[in-house]
């Protein structure tokens, strides 16, 4: 017989910890899961309550993990601490100066128009398999959306067919980071490609539902089944391999270096337009549903390509005052 797993005050913490997070909108599954399996190490350890030393063996059992994992995690024991001491002042709190020391974070790898061409490619000439008849087409449509509309992983793969305005070319996005819904425009070509996947997706093999995914491959007992995260972005990382999609320092992207690679674009396209970049920022931050354009910023970084760009607009406009003061 099972033995009966007795739930903590921390456990209880835990989910009022995560309630309180998600009134003020944040979604917090992750967080939640990263707790919840925090929990389960105390309850392990035969305590009744978190410990100095507990905590310490925590932290050495991630140790496998990369440093910003392990400091993202016990950072958010911290505040679950915090939260705890409000009402329980006897409540241990973790010292933050013997936490891990978080490391730059990876540069991303812009990916150019030159080299989705060949991932379209590359995702073309993957073989159909009894398990996923529609590979092809499915990758193909995944690598559009990401890099035509700047889609986020997880928004791709909740997407469902009543979300697919084909008339009018939109996407709706429902329920995203933060809570945030929108529409999203699709490109020209994107529609075009949309339609022509459709074609094979809306066949008597897949479900047809409103609710049912758009991307999606047949799963157990003849049931549709919707990719899910972690198994896109294993699919995608092989068709990079297969495109030999790399930087001049032969760095892969990874798959949210697509969404990245849409906003860089979108502001290099700006400036050779001639338009006004900052007035642009709020639209392009409405458009990839990001909270404030601080968080679209993010995505722009000091990338060669920019500088130069904004370097020659600069020259047009004021170099004629540095002429004249130099002589």
């Amino acid at each position: 017989m099972r033995k009966r797993i007795v739930p903590t005050a921390l456990d209880a913490a835990i989910g009022e910890f995560v309630a309180h997070q998600r009134t003020f909108g944040r979604r917090y599954f992750t967080e939640e899961y990263n707790l919840k399996a925090f929990g389960r190490f105390v309850r392990r350890q035969r305590v009744t309550d978190l410990t100095a030393m507990v905590f310490e063996r925590w932290c050495k059992s991630m140790r496998s993990l990369s440093p910003n994992t392990r400091y993202s995690r016990q950072l958010l024991v911290r505040k679950l601490c915090l939260f705890r001491r409000r009402r329980d002042p006897r409540c241990f709190i973790p010292d933050a100066s013997g936490f891990a020391r978080p490391q730059p974070r990876r540069p991303p790898v812009i990916v150019t128009p030159q080299q989705v061409l060949g991932m379209l490619g590359a995702a073309d000439a993957l073989p159909p398999s009894l398990q996923s008849p529609i590979r092809q087409a499915s990758l193909r449509i995944a690598i559009v959306l990401l890099y035509t509309a700047g889609l986020r992983r997880g928004e791709l793969v909740r997407l469902q067919l009543a979300d697919v305005d084909t008339h009018n070319g939109v996407l709706r996005i429902r329920e995203s980071k933060f809570h945030k819904s929108r529409w999203v425009p699709l490109s020209n070509d994107a529609r075009r490609e949309l339609r022509s996947y459709l074609s094979k997706r809306l066949t008597d093999d897949f479900d047809q539902r409103p609710a049912a995914p758009l991307l999606c491959h047949p799963g157990s007992g003849g049931r549709t089944q919707s990719y899910c995260g972690p198994a896109l972005r294993e699919a995608i990382n092989q068709v990079f391999k297969r495109a030999d999609v790399h930087d001049v320092m032969g760095r892969r992207p990874r798959v949210q270096d697509v969404r990245h690679s849409f906003a860089v674009n979108a502001l290099i396209r700006k400036y050779r337009e001639g338009g006004d970049v900052q007035t642009h920022l709020p639209k392009l931050a409405l458009y990839m549903g990001h909270v404030s354009i601080v968080s679209t910023a993010y995505y722009l970084h000091f990338i060669p390509e920019v500088a130069a760009l904004a370097g020659e607009r600069f020259s047009r406009r004021f170099s004629h005052l540095i002429d004249n003061g130099a002589s």
